[in-house]
């Protein structure tokens, strides 16, 4: 009626980026899942000001821009003053008559700003809450300052710039101290939430103004998404013990029963280690209390395995040895009760490897729940075309449960339905090369295989593994112009850690790839290559449901899970990929065989590290990788710089950790299988509906209530609480009591 039209107005509206990659994606769909199953959940987080930088690619070069998204106002929040809390910094510990405190600390205050988190079409609204620094009014006005009024003012912004910018690291830990004051501050002021909100609760009954927290694990559950809120364990430690009075054993007992710890990496460089001098300073009282429940730990370690000094070492939450260290995913094992890993091959490797001095300890702490997306916005929103071919089919309650996609197997040969599938897919190809043309200036063939590989730049994803077949591709072109060759669009995309160097390079090397191969015109319409500008929540939306071909190719035993596998699988595109994080359940629930699966399992990768990896050996076998690697490191991509790649050639030569080349030729030849396939449209179209079919188990609703029934014990609602505008009574008595995640 205002004459507007809605899809141009979602173009406008800015992404929330408040997070890196897979793990804040995640936290999203748990929380719509959350709702959607009617469990009364809260998110919380930081409201930063600056989320991930927004990607520009000047020169092939990946350019950082601050990401300014809340610049024309935020219509989603609510900010809530009146939930204002304070949150202490530095001091000093003192021991007085009436025990421990904490002084002469400085004070920050959290302010709350709710989203609302809608369930689907239940009428359950959950809160999404996130903190904002804000300086007391009287920062740095009481005590000595008193003569510069106006620099006190000014200074207002250190205390403020807490919540300022998302750190853009992915996978990797840098041990800032800013970035350690945020995970205290979000943890401080959430644990303070949580507290109030018991103690308003009938549950939170209190004698003579001592609340009584024996229900407090009951009523409460906190999951830690990975190490980064570990500090709440210390600070409820910190809250029981100093603030409310209870006996250490008490509270500690409490504390873990209240917290579960989800692991989401292994690899080291991520692992976050935080200096003991760091946390002395800015959190003295959390060092005591970390130290104190270290001492308990290893004295229980060393009553079970009397002598075994390496063993204490291994398992300590202080790493000794140059700057001492705090291990803070030992400090969340230990101060859990629970541990979970996000897909079954990572929760093995969890168990077996990572953590298994921990495991072997307490075997039934550990357990798997396999990453899911939610499909509310991974199906319905961004595939309205093939959402509602299924609904056709199978009718609409899939949305809620996906396990009804299995009922598609009915019509894998349905030649209609394979036809319309095609059809969807097409449409929604079409659509994403004009908005490629129009952003991009390269003209796309519609009718190419649209090959994908979107995701954090990462070694261990190993873009540069598809980088080498896209050069291999091309010079099989040039090598022989004439012979069949099935076009292709290789579409790559994601940001790059401003202070990742290797990763920046790779973005250049595509680049310069790209440039090459799109303007060759012995090459012409047959291959395409497109670097995706500024990757992000609301461009995944767009080229999911057009990508013919998902790579999911990184070394095995590298990425925990992988979700973007999960929601290509959903959108109608086969997958290439290693047996690594959920691609072994998809193959699992699909058959392997309607997966493009290639290359090391875990166990090869352990044999080739054990034998040691030599990545010379498959240079001086493999023609075809030779000639590669070759024209990277004479400058045939780079004329202007010869020698501009050679850190990246001889990264690949000298330490790979992530054994491209010993992948590379079974990768090549798993492409010709895919090639093939793609030449016999109805046959490719079959198996898409086959992996469709099969991606039921990856809703995060499923996950949810795994989480829910093993970890928080609270029982999913499927009880839709009556709209506001109806008499509430009827449902009144059928509202359980549960605890709130």
């Amino acid at each position: 009626q205002l004459g507007l039209d809605m899809e141009e107005l979602e173009e406008i509206e800015e992404d929330a980026g408040l997070g890196n990659g897979g793990l804040g994606r995640l936290a999203a769909c748990f929380l719509d899942s959350m709702a959607t199953l009617g469990l009364a959940a809260y998110g919380y987080g930081i409201r930063y000001e600056y989320g991930i930088f927004n990607q520009k690619i000047r020169d092939g070069w990946q350019v950082e821009e601050a990401d300014d998204w809340l610049r024309h106002g935020n219509p989603w929040e609510k900010a809530r003053p009146e939930y204002m809390l304070p949150v202490h910094f530095y001091g000093r510990v003192e021991h007085t008559a009436t025990g421990i405190k904490w002084v002469d600390t400085q004070v920050v205050l959290a302010l709350p700003y709710d989203t609302p988190v809608p369930g689907y079409m239940n009428n359950t609204v959950n809160t999404m809450r996130l903190w904002s620094a804000r300086a007391p009014n009287d920062f740095n006005l009481r005590d000595f300052n008193v003569g510069d009024y106006i620099q006190a003012v000014l200074d207002r912004n250190l205390a403020e710039n807490i919540s300022r910018v998302l750190y853009p690291n992915d996978n990797f830990f840098e041990g800032k101290e800013l970035r350690l004051k945020q995970e205290y501050f979000v943890v401080a002021a959430t644990l303070q939430d949580i507290i109030r909100r018991f103690k308003a609760s009938k549950f939170g009954s209190t004698e003579s103004v001592r609340t009584v927290f024996d229900s407090f694990p009951d009523q409460v559950a906190i999951q830690l998404n990975d190490t980064h809120p570990a500090m709440a364990i210390p600070e409820l430690m910190r809250i029981f013990v100093d603030i409310e009075k209870l006996p250490w054993n008490k509270a500690w007992d409490i504390t873990k029963q209240t917290f579960a710890y989800t692991n989401h990496t292994v690899l080291p460089e991520a692992l976050e280690r935080w200096p003991v001098d760091l946390v002395e300073k800015l959190l003295p009282r959390h060092l005591q209390i970390i130290y104190e429940i270290n001492q308990r730990h290893l004295d229980h370690i060393a009553s079970l395995f009397p002598n075994d000094v390496d063993r204490l070492r291994r398992m300590s939450l202080i790493e000794e040895g140059g700057t001492k260290r705090i291990n803070m995913a030992h400090l969340c094992i230990v101060g859990s009760h629970a541990v979970n890993g996000v897909a079954e091959i990572h929760s093995e490797i969890v168990k077996t490897q990572v953590f298994k001095d921990f495991a072997e300890l307490e075997p039934e702490k550990f357990q798997n729940k396999t990453n899911g997306i939610t499909p509310r916005r991974w199906l319905l929103l961004c595939n309205p075309g093939l959402a509602e071919l299924i609904a056709e089919k199978i009718g609409e309650d899939y949305v809620r449960d996906l396990s009804q996609l299995t009922k598609l197997h009915e019509f894998v040969d349905d030649d209609l339905f394979i036809r319309e599938v095609a059809k969807v897919k097409q449409e929604n190809k079409v659509k994403f090369a004009s908005y490629l043309e129009k952003e991009y200036k390269v003209k796309i063939n519609p009718s190419s295989m649209f090959d994908v590989h979107v995701k954090r730049i990462h070694e261990y994803k190993r873009q540069l593994m598809n980088c080498l077949h896209i050069i291999t591709m091309y010079n099989r072109i040039r090598r022989d112009p004439a012979n069949v060759f099935v076009p292709r669009t290789v579409i790559i995309g994601g940001k790059a850690a401003p202070g990742y160097h290797m990763a920046k390079m790779i973005i250049k090397l595509i680049n310069a790839v790209a440039h090459l191969v799109n303007n060759d015109p012995v090459v012409g319409s047959k291959l395409k290559v497109i670097f995706l500008e500024n990757y992000r929540v609301s461009l995944a939306e767009k080229v999911i449901p057009a990508t013919d071909l998902s790579e999911q190719i990184s070394t095995a035993g590298t990425e925990a899970s992988g979700t973007g596998n999960m929601k290509f699988m959903l959108n109608g595109a086969l997958t290439i990929g290693t047996m690594d994080g959920a691609n072994v359940e998809m193959a699992e629930e699909a058959g392997e065989e309607n997966l493009f699966i290639f290359g090391m399992r875990v166990e090869d990768v352990t044999e080739l590290d054990r034998e040691g990896y030599n990545a010379q050996q498959y240079y001086d076998r493999l023609p075809e990788l030779k000639q590669a690697i070759d024209q990277i490191k004479s400058g045939f991509f780079s004329p202007q710089e010869p020698d501009l790649f050679k850190d990246v050639v001889n990264m690949l030569f000298h330490h790979d950790r992530f054994k491209v080349f010993a992948d590379y030729e079974a990768y090549v030849k798993c492409q010709e299988k895919v090639s093939e396939l793609y030449l016999n449209s109805k046959a490719w179209t079959k198996m898409v509906i086959k992996n469709i079919a099969a991606a039921g188990k990856f809703s995060s609703d499923r996950t949810i209530k795994e989480y829910a029934r093993d970890i928080w014990h609270v029982e999913p609602s499927d009880l839709k609480i009556p709209p506001p505008n109806q008499p509430r009574e009827a449902a009144e008595d059928q509202t359980p009591n549960g605890t709130a995640a």
